[in-house]
């Protein structure tokens, strides 16, 4: 009997100790603080069809790649290459992204306004984001 007892006894320390471990405040250092950003899903604005028609068109992208834009409901679908076309909704007349944020172009730039930068995040499972400008190829 006395040693159950002296087992329940012990079970009732370790627990103790866990739970004071548990509410005792932790040093905070610079190392173990994290960041972690919330941002909303893109809230897309009403753009003119002369707006959407002044960056369709295909850009030659930087690496090499031919991106086609063409209007679409209150935003652009672009296709890179041979890809599936991807949606893109306007944040103004000159920026635009898809719902998920992870592809974003901004048109209009450079000196005669037919530049144009494109940012993607090649993968969900890394914090990188590609940049890639391109120029106007044709209308």
């Amino acid at each position: 009997m006395r040693p159950l007892f002296l087992a329940a006894a012990a079970t009732l320390l370790l627990a103790a100790s866990n739970a004071y471990a548990q509410t005792s405040p932790y040093p905070i250092t610079n190392e173990s603080i994290s960041t972690v950003e919330v941002t909303a899903p893109p809230h897309a604005v009403h753009v003119s069809d002369q707006d959407l028609r002044t960056v369709s068109g295909t850009y030659a992208l930087s690496n090499g790649w031919r991106l086609h834009v063409r209007p679409g409901w209150n935003g652009v679908y672009a296709r890179i290459d041979d890809q599936p076309p991807m949606r893109l909704i306007a944040l103004s007349p000159d920026k635009y992204v898809t719902r998920d944020g992870n592809v974003a172009m901004e048109f209009n730039r450079g000196p005669d306004g037919d530049d144009m930068a494109m940012s993607y995040v090649p993968d969900a499972q890394l914090a990188e984001r590609v940049v890639i400008t391109a120029t106007m190829a044709s209308r």
